[in-house]
């Protein structure tokens, strides 16, 4: 049996909130915000308005290193280094995100909120039936 840890909009509030403050203590601004059209969509939203970010792309193919990346978990690092190619100036690229899986070694790029507290599948409160329909 998988482990699972259930993560509440308040929680998700209050990850929000830590990672905004965290980006805004960064020696630079955003002029938008890149993600995945997956995980990374209702977080990115929340930021944009913490950060008062107007754009926000999805998908792209090439990515601007004045774009901030969001995505909801570092887990695999799959995604970092998938989306990392696509970026213009690789050593400029900030890559955010909810949660940092424990245990992984992390890029420098990574600015995250919290550490998840062990292996547990992390489920959002917008991916909750994308799960329980991967388990029939």
């Amino acid at each position: 049996m998988q482990l699972e840890q259930n993560v509440t909009w308040d929680e998700i509030e209050s990850l929000v909130s830590v990672l905004a403050k965290k980006i805004l203590k960064l020696p630079r601004t955003f002029s938008s915000i890149t993600t995945l059209s997956r995980g990374g969509l209702v977080p990115s939203r929340l930021l944009a308005d913490h950060l008062g970010i107007k754009t926000i792309f999805v998908d792209k193919k090439n990515i601007s290193s004045d774009s901030l990346f969001v995505d909801d978990i570092y887990d695999t690092g799959e995604t970092f280094h998938t989306v990392l190619p696509t970026v213009d100036d690789s050593s400029k690229f900030v890559f955010v995100t909810l949660f940092a899986r424990i245990g992984k070694n992390y890029p420098e790029n990574l600015l995250y909120a919290k550490k998840t507290k062990n292996n547990a599948y992390v489920i959002f409160p917008w991916d909750k039936l994308e799960f329980e329909h991967s388990k029939q």
